[in-house]
């Protein structure tokens, strides 16, 4: 075959993470120039233009789009190739990882991961990234290292296993009339005022259709994005949320919350994690997937 000039994996990697020859250029600390002269050399090697203007942007082509992930996973095998040989041990690995997590786990969960890795594995950094990456592509293209929460992937390719269940309380102030009854009845309960937590902004969900069952229904006053503003209403208003009901002990002790059983028939939620094959056997992300499943059992242990 004929000769190929490996340095442009790296070029190539930077120009489609970046989708900028003057960003790319500055993560691999060159020139601009340099960097069109390799975009120029990688259009003619692939025949096609990978990056095109749109306006004042550069967007991918779809040869560009296909192309992705394995250049990215090529280039990372690449660098971890060529790494000194102290990387090797996970605990003193200087490195970023990009986690998708659930916002319910991003307050009740991330913060003990936090304090165990800067005992564990002090190099280790966390970037959080948005629910709104969805699905397998995020994990396949290189975006995610490694999701955390309700796994719904189904994809063979993806490796994902089991981290904890969770079952699901009612969460009040102290001063809410429901903190005061020993039993809270489906009627008292459906009687209060609700909030819902929905990224999406959906009202509707189980216990609206464990309610209907009953021939009951719930006011819900409020439908917010996040589980903090969640609980922060909660605190602050004669409403009503739901919370895990060990995960989210501790946060609800700092509060000051109240939590009851809720009179229902509600599934349990399935907390898992998942990664691609590429970082399966990488030790720094074996790492961080064991003292993820440590902190998973510590915070759900006990009734």
């Amino acid at each position: 075959m004929d000769y190929v000039d490996l340095n442009l994996i790296e070029a190539l990697d930077a120009l489609l993470a970046e989708n900028s020859v003057t960003k790319a250029a500055e993560r691999l600390h060159t020139s601009p120039p340099a960097m069109s002269r390799a975009l120029a050399r990688l259009r003619r090697t692939f025949d096609d233009p990978l990056l095109v203007r749109a306006g004042r942007d550069l967007v991918p082509t779809p040869r560009a789009l296909e192309l992705r992930s394995e250049v990215h996973a090529i280039a990372d095998r690449a660098r971890a190739l060529f790494a000194p040989s102290n990387a090797a041990d996970p605990r003193t690995a200087v490195r970023m990882f990009d986690l998708q997590v659930s916002d319910m786990l991003s307050t009740t969960f991330v913060p003990a991961l936090l304090d165990d890795l800067r005992v564990q594995a002090p190099g280790i950094s966390l970037r959080l990234r948005p629910e709104s990456l969805k699905d397998t592509k995020p994990l396949r293209e290189g975006l995610v290292d490694l999701e955390i929460g309700t796994i719904r992937s189904g994809d063979p390719e993806i490796h994902s296993e089991t981290l904890a269940t969770e079952t699901l309380v009612g969460v009040v102030r102290p001063e809410h009339p429901l903190a005061k009854l020993k039993t809270v009845t489906a009627r008292r309960f459906a009687a209060a005022d609700h909030i819902v937590m929905s990224r999406r902004g959906e009202a509707h969900g189980p216990i609206d259709d464990q309610l209907a069952g009953l021939g009951l229904r719930r006011r819900i006053v409020a439908v917010v994005p996040s589980f903090g503003t969640a609980l922060f209403l909660a605190r602050e208003t004669d409403a009503v949320c739901v919370a895990p009901a060990r995960l989210g002990r501790h946060m609800l002790e700092t509060l000051g919350l109240r939590t009851f059983t809720i009179p229902l028939v509600l599934p349990t939620v399935t907390l898992g994690c998942a990664w691609h094959p590429r970082n399966h056997h990488d030790r720094t992300h074996r790492l961080l997937r064991d003292r993820t499943r440590h902190i998973m059992a510590t915070l759900t242990a006990g009734p």
